[in-house]
């Protein structure tokens, strides 16, 4: 079945920033009282809102998935949909939080081995999908959002970003989302075409 959105499948750009203002807030008081969850959780959600990846690939990365170099920074997706292999560029913001939360996770003592969970379940085993969407809904009720959005919100909502950031580069969106057939992606172009909107707006009065 084909992807099928309009525009409340997106959050706003202040909608995002709500989001991401209770996540930060939320982690910094868990670094006070030692909380692990909501530390992870503000990394989970910020790599799906600024890489746009599945919450399937997320609960599956590994630390060694992490490219973090100054100038080059990616996400290694290495089963992605149909088990293809993805690099995902990433910018400075999710770079730098990236880095600090392996430092994080160094200074309690969970694995920075390439072969570890990036995002480990409080028992040390994977994390459930189940897991990040109550997650995702928990923090979205904080930030004040409409009860419609879920963790997979995030993934359009970053496709919606990325195509007008770079000046609706539609191939370019295909291979940050890791679609296989650019019709997928074309949809991002339907919705958000600024024809519609002139069109609208030019109508007679």
């Amino acid at each position: 079945m084909p992807l099928q959105l309009t525009r409340e499948d997106f959050m706003t750009p202040e909608q995002v920033r709500r989001l991401k203002g209770v996540l930060r807030q939320a982690a910094q008081e868990a670094l006070k009282t030692g909380k692990k969850g909501p530390v992870r959780d503000w990394a989970i959600i910020h790599v799906a809102l600024d890489a746009g990846l599945r919450v399937s690939e997320i609960v599956s990365l590994r630390v060694g998935d992490l490219i973090l170099d100054p100038g080059h920074s990616a996400i290694i997706v290495r089963q992605g949909k149909g088990g293809k292999k993805r690099g995902v560029d990433i910018g400075s913001p999710l770079r730098d939080h990236l880095l600090q939360y392996l430092e994080w996770k160094q200074a309690v003592g969970e694995p920075t081995s390439p072969e570890a969970l990036l995002f480990p379940s409080p028992r040390g085993g994977p994390l459930t999908r189940q897991a990040v969407y109550q997650a995702f809904k928990r923090y979205a009720r904080l930030a004040g959002l409409p009860e419609r959005f879920t963790i997979h919100s995030c993934r359009h909502t970053y496709a919606s970003m990325l195509y007008k950031a770079s000046r609706y580069n539609l191939r370019l969106v295909q291979k940050q989302l890791g679609h296989s057939s650019i019709r997928t992606t074309q949809v991002y172009a339907d919705v958000l075409s600024q024809d519609a909107l002139e069109a609208v707006e030019g109508l007679p009065q």
